[in-house]
């Protein structure tokens, strides 16, 4: 083979041009304003800028506010890590206001809310009970729950809806009910995930068929997100990201239209599915996805006060029953 001699690359003649003649992606205009003290929380959003998530999250508060002033549905659907960092207090006062028109949750989600509501605490140390054999092995959590289902069930009732009715018959049972979420929830399960699966008292058709009815129920929900309507996943990186494409395909397979709305994913980290399944995959005709990463127990408040406060400013503060 030859010898080959390289130099440097003669540039010499390279095109430049005028910085004034290229399209910016960020300008001062966007850029975060200095907050004011005592502006509150109003100042702070207004401080945001309006590049990258500080932009987002501005869209996603505008969203649910539009949503809410349509009478559009605002549905929020809830991973277990999101009820057991504390938020419980939160999601019902958004309820309460309109900002929250339905809660989907998985089954651990239930899980945690239910053992809150009976004892005012939830989430045991996996690590110390599993080598003995004794995780998820809580006779009362297991007992209630299947024994909840399975009259619900009996009667017609999904998951969700069987658990927030036998939180109301037995109050005595549950003393910290003011914490739950459950009776405005539909509950979305697989088998065999769920401490509850593993107690004698589980009946694998009541939680089938529960289940399959809180996602038909859901389904006619979703259907109504059509032009500005608003879904949030928050938490869930695999069941509510699955159940809730069904749900869409469902819903245009019967001929609905079911376009413009915006989907959120919020959780403290992206994962495959609900980036393709909740932020990119439904809204790819029409609407938006957008995806923000932080953790639940700042997100979550930071969100909820942003909503209060600028529906104050819109005159959305009126308060509207649960559901």
């Amino acid at each position: 083979m030859g010898a080959y001699h390289y130099g440097p690359l003669d540039i010499g003649k390279m095109r430049t041009r005028s910085i004034r003649q290229r399209k910016s992606k960020v300008e001062v205009d966007d850029f975060a304003q200095v907050y004011e003290q005592g502006s509150g929380i109003t100042g702070l959003l207004h401080s945001l800028p309006k590049i990258l998530t500080g932009q987002e999250f501005r869209k996603v508060v505008e969203a649910i506010l539009n949503a809410r002033s349509k009478g559009k549905l605002v549905i929020w659907g809830l991973g277990a890590h999101v009820i057991k960092c504390g938020l419980s207090p939160i999601l019902i006062d958004l309820m309460r206001r309109g900002f929250i028109s339905a809660l989907a949750m998985n089954g651990a989600s239930a899980i945690h809310d239910f053992e809150i509501a009976m004892v005012g605490s939830t989430s045991e140390d996996v690590e110390k009970a599993l080598p003995k054999g004794d995780f998820g092995t809580s006779e009362e959590t297991g007992r209630w729950m299947n024994e909840a289902i399975n009259q619900g069930v009996n009667t017609g009732m999904g998951v969700g809806e069987s658990l927030g009715s036998y939180l109301q018959r037995y109050v005595d049972r549950f003393p910290f009910a003011i914490y739950s979420v459950l009776a405005s929830a539909y509950s979305h399960i697989a088998l065999g995930t769920d401490t509850i699966h593993n107690h004698p008292a589980a009946d694998g058709s009541a939680l089938g068929k529960g289940s399959l009815q809180d996602f038909r129920l859901l389904t006619s929900l979703v259907r109504d997100l059509h032009d500005g309507g608003v879904f949030l996943n928050c938490g869930s990186a695999v069941i509510l990201p699955e159940v809730f494409l069904k749900t869409i395909s469902m819903v245009r397979n019967l001929g609905n239209q079911l376009e413009n709305f915006t989907t959120v994913n919020l959780d403290f980290q992206q994962h495959y599915r609900p980036t393709q399944n909740v932020v990119k995959r439904p809204t790819s005709r029409s609407g938006q996805g957008i995806a923000l990463t932080g953790h639940h127990e700042l997100m979550v408040p930071l969100l909820a006060a942003s909503l209060v406060e600028s529906g104050m400013e819109k005159n959305l503060s009126r308060d509207v029953k649960m559901p």
